[in-house]
């Protein structure tokens, strides 16, 4: 099997915990997310992006949870950001869990598809990349994504929030995908 077809494999049995985690927090709790701004999404990711770099920096951590589920649920809120930004902050509130599930795979196919094809001009570089850096990498996607946030979305030259958010999904995928093969 080539190494594209190997990641894209990978890249499934990973959204597949997302996407099983998702939805059964969507039974828990409902859509309550929708009430969540973009900047809070934002922040959610930024907590989990910073517990995973304290982690990494101290070697150690007290709170009886490890990294993998802080990757997945940066997956998680990516999309959810995602979701949001096309269905908008206001107005109902409450999706079905067949609704989420369908915005769900809307998202993270199309954030998978863009991968596939930066994979393909970048040659699989993330497998030779360090954990740490991966997990930089997001710190400063998110740090960009605040900045084009309060400039109320306006860019120059640069890529949107949304591309920042499937960034994040596929940088925390490479990272599950490379805690799971450790």
């Amino acid at each position: 099997m080539s190494e594209t077809g190997k990641t894209e494999q990978q890249f499934e049995l990973v959204i597949g915990k997302c996407r099983e985690i998702f939805l059964t927090k969507m039974k828990d709790y409902g859509s309550s997310w929708r009430i969540l701004r973009i900047p809070s999404l934002t922040d959610q990711i930024m907590i989990k992006a910073n517990r995973i770099r304290s982690i990494e920096s101290k070697g150690t951590r007290k709170v009886d949870e490890g990294v993998i589920p802080e990757y997945i649920g940066m997956v998680n809120y990516s999309v959810i950001a995602l979701i949001q930004m096309e269905v908008g902050e206001e107005g109902d509130l409450n999706l079905t869990p067949e609704e989420g599930e369908k915005l769900f795979n809307k998202h993270i196919y199309a954030t998978r598809d863009l991968m596939l094809n930066k994979n393909h001009d970048y040659n699989e570089i993330w497998r030779d990349m360090r954990l740490g850096s991966l997990t930089d990498i997001i710190l400063m996607k998110l740090m960009r994504i605040k900045q084009i946030e309060d400039n109320m979305g306006k860019t120059f030259i640069s890529e949107g929030i949304d591309a920042g958010y499937q960034d994040i999904i596929n940088y925390s995928i490479f990272a599950l995908i490379k805690l799971g093969e450790g």
